[in-house]
C-alpha cells in the first residue's frame, strides 16, 4: 500500500521560517531509517503559501488565485510517499517522526489510490496508459 504523509503548515512555516541545523539533521537520520527500510519512495518540504498559486475550476472557465492562502491548519508545508504494507505501519513510522516544526504540529496519512481502487471504470487501454506512463516516469 501506498500513502501520503502530509506535514501541516503552521504559522511558523507559512512564514518562511527555515528549520533549525538539528531539526535539518534529525529529519536527515530519519529520512536514512525510511530509505534503509524501503518505506520511503520521495519526500519534499514546500515553501510557504504565499509562493504558491491555485487554479480555480467552474466548468471550462480557469481563474488563478495568488497566495498567500488563510486556515494555516488547512495548508501543506511538506509530504512524504511511503510504500507501507498496511496503515498500522505508517503510523508506527509517522509516530517515529521528529517534531516537523518548532512547536505543535501534525502529520495527516491519506492511502493512495491503486488501479484496483477504481474497478471496471478503469479499462485495460486506460490501465496500459497508466502504466506507459508510470514508466516514462521511473526512467527520468
Amino acid at each position: 500500500m501506498r500513502v501520503m504523509v502530509i506535514v501541516k503548515a503552521t504559522k511558523d512555516s507559512e512564514a518562511g521560517n527555515m528549520p533549525s541545523t538539528e531539526l535539518l539533521a534529525a529529519m536527515g537520520k530519519y529520512n536514512e531509517e525510511l530509505v534503509k527500510a524501503g518505506i520511503m519512495q520521495a519526500g519534499e518540504g514546500l515553501k510557504p503559501s504565499s509562493a504558491g498559486k491555485r487554479i480555480a475550476f467552474d466548468g471550462a472557465q480557469r481563474r488563478v488565485i495568488d497566495g498567500p492562502f488563510a486556515a494555516t491548519s488547512e495548508l501543506i508545508a511538506g509530504f512524504w510517499l511511503w510504500k507501507v504494507k498496511d496503515m498500522d505501519e505508517a503510523v508506527a513510522w509517522a509516530k517515529r517522526c521528529p517534531n516537523p516544526m518548532p512547536g505543535p504540529s501534525e502529520l495527516e496519512i491519506r492511502p493512495i489510490f491503486e488501479a484496483e481502487d477504481f474497478g471496471e471504470a478503469l479499462t485495460p487501454e486506460l490501465a496500459a496508459q497508466e502504466d506507459r506512463l508510470r514508466a516514462a516516469i521511473a526512467k527520468r
